[in-house]
């Protein structure tokens, strides 16, 4: 029976594991549990961590350091390999008012600190600590520490510094949540009505294709190629379908035009408009539904590895006078099919032919969604070591005492971004499937909250002992929920910002995957990604800076 107890209370790679097991498989369960119409889902484990800690539990520390930052790690590689593609067109859009939101909320709580710091007697370094851990920011914390042992802060200790991150550590991610629920109460957002507005946003504001029949009404291009729509448009646009003499075919580039042809155009609903002067006006009829078709349109994925990395137009195998591509979606993305395009596994391609011709390009391309269900790991395993590399590089910044790093969550969130968007052109396939890439980030936070619900209850009861602990949990909460309420609510009033956005906003300002989590489970979407994913960066970097600067000023 010895064995079985110490099982559970002998530090060891067992006992971690199931104590682990334990906080995580707890704090799900609970946290499918509603109070009051409000769920804080996944961060009930760490709500048990901290309980299980409160209660001497403990994990043998480089064990519960490791799993913590790998966690970490795989959270947000997952994070940015799902919402790559759409991060980059969003920087084109939006990136630099969230980044100004962003810097706000930043700056607003830098000011709190210093308000507290000249009424409160606590010496700065101490504050920072709090600061760090009020923004869950584990790097402003070890840039405040190193400032701390660089300069021969006098009055500083480490330790003291790492008790008060610890002690606002956990109110800050309920503080953050709880922001976030007060923002949906105050602004009165009904999720429904928003998810239905993002989808009228998207279609009005994206370039996603659309689709529409016109009929040739230019008498400049009868008689003319096909080829010179297409050379005076200079853009990609595809003719899935035309009516030529009565015929319903696929055109060809050469194909003369004919007076009173009717063409299906596929563009960009911001160039159809260029299309309809070009051409001529819309036609009642549906060439979809015309009867004696012999035309068919299919959904086909790609999942044959010989034919990604190579440019559309370069594929001999898909060129078929009696086939057209017209579209291809990629991570949610829609768009006009073109012959500059580089395939990727996973892409889904519209089609439109004869069924003999159909079946023949379904056989080229693959359409095996057996073989997208289990992922390439070599690449991304790649891709983590990359981000961990540039998360660790030193930045060295004029009047600054120590280098800045972006750190073990900011490096690989970057590196994924980019080779979610690039990484087809170095080979290196990070495509995994919706529900594949889910299960990662459920995984990496689930054991983030736990490493750091076990590492931190113990230091609660300690910080009590001397009423220290009270009010560095209160100034850490107002530095944590002040700016984001202000901000949040300027964004909705002034910025016009979606809940949805707001969301993934202040959970990207605060640094804080928990509270990503949470919006996205609210939104039941990618859109809080997306704003997160625009704002880390630059937060990460105030956020490291401010720490240290605050120390540089103060002390």
């Amino acid at each position: 029976m010895n064995w079985f107890i110490s099982l559970f209370t002998e530090q060891s790679v067992p006992q971690a594991a199931i104590m682990y097991a334990l906080v995580i498989a707890l704090g799900i369960a609970l946290g499918k549990i509603k109070l009051f119409g409000i769920s804080f889902g996944i961060t009930w484990v760490l709500f048990i961590g901290l309980l299980f800690s409160y209660f001497g539990i403990s994990i043998n520390k480089e064990i519960e350091h490791f799993i913590k930052e790998f966690g970490l790690v795989i959270f947000v590689y997952a994070i940015g390999l799902q919402v790559g593609p759409g991060f980059f067109s969003s920087l084109k859009k939006t990136a630099l008012g969230n980044n100004a939101l962003a810097a706000t909320v930043v700056l607003t709580g830098v000011l709190i600190t210093i308000i507290f710091f000249y009424t409160s007697g606590i010496h700065i370094a101490t504050l920072s600590g709090v600061m760090s851990g009020a923004v869950t920011n584990t790097p402003g914390l070890a840039a405040a520490q190193a400032a701390v042992k660089d300069l021969h802060i006098q009055g500083a200790d480490n330790g003291i510094i790492t008790l008060a991150y610890a002690v606002a550590y956990p109110f800050a991610v309920v503080g953050i949540i709880l922001s976030l629920v007060i923002l949906r109460k105050v602004l009165r957002i009904d999720v429904e009505k928003e998810k239905e507005l993002h989808r009228k946003l998207n279609f009005i504001q994206s370039n996603r294709p659309i689709s529409i029949h016109l009929k040739l009404e230019n008498r400049q291009l009868i008689g003319q190629p096909l080829r010179s729509i297409f050379k005076l448009l200079n853009e990609p646009v595809i003719i899935s379908r035309m009516m030529h003499k009565g015929e319903i075919i696929t055109p060809t580039p050469d194909i003369v035009l004919a007076d009173g042809d009717i063409m299906l155009f596929v563009a960009p609903k911001k160039l159809m408009e260029n299309v309809k002067l070009l051409v001529g006006s819309e036609a009642a009829i549906n060439l979809k539904n015309e009867p004696g078709s012999n035309l068919i349109s299919k959904f086909i994925v790609v999942t044959r590895k010989e034919i990604t990395h190579k440019r559309l137009g370069n594929i001999l195998e898909l060129q078929n006078e009696n086939l057209t591509i017209s579209r291809i979606k990629r991570a949610g993305i829609e768009m006009v099919a073109h012959g500059n395009i580089f395939l990727q596994l996973g892409d889904t391609m519209t089609v439109v032919g004869t069924e003999e011709s159909v079946n023949q390009f379904t056989s080229v391309v693959g359409n095996s969604l057996k073989r997208l269900e289990s992922p390439d790991l070599g690449p991304i395993f790649i891709g983590i070591v990359l981000g961990i590399i540039l998360g660790s590089i030193p930045f060295h910044i004029p009047s600054m005492p120590v280098a800045v790093k972006i750190g073990m969550a900011g490096g690989p969130l970057i590196v994924a971004l980019f080779l979610s968007r690039f990484g087809n052109f170095l080979y290196l396939n990070n495509y995994t499937t919706n529900s594949a890439n889910l299960m990662i980030r459920e995984l990496g936070i689930a054991l983030f909250l736990a490493s750091v619900g076990l590492s931190s209850g113990q230091n609660l009861s300690a910080a009590f002992a001397d009423g220290s602990g009270y009010r560095w949990i209160l100034m850490g909460i107002t530095i944590t929920m002040v700016p984001l309420l202000i901000v949040g609510v300027l964004a909705k009033k002034f910025f016009k910002k979606t809940y949805f956005e707001i969301s993934g906003l202040l959970a990207g300002a605060c640094t804080d995957p928990p509270a990503l989590a949470f919006a996205l489970k609210v939104a039941g979407n990618d859109i809080p990604s997306a704003t997160y994913a625009t704002v880390y960066p630059l937060t990460m970097i105030l956020r490291i800076l401010a720490a240290q600067l605050l120390i540089l000023f103060f002390a």
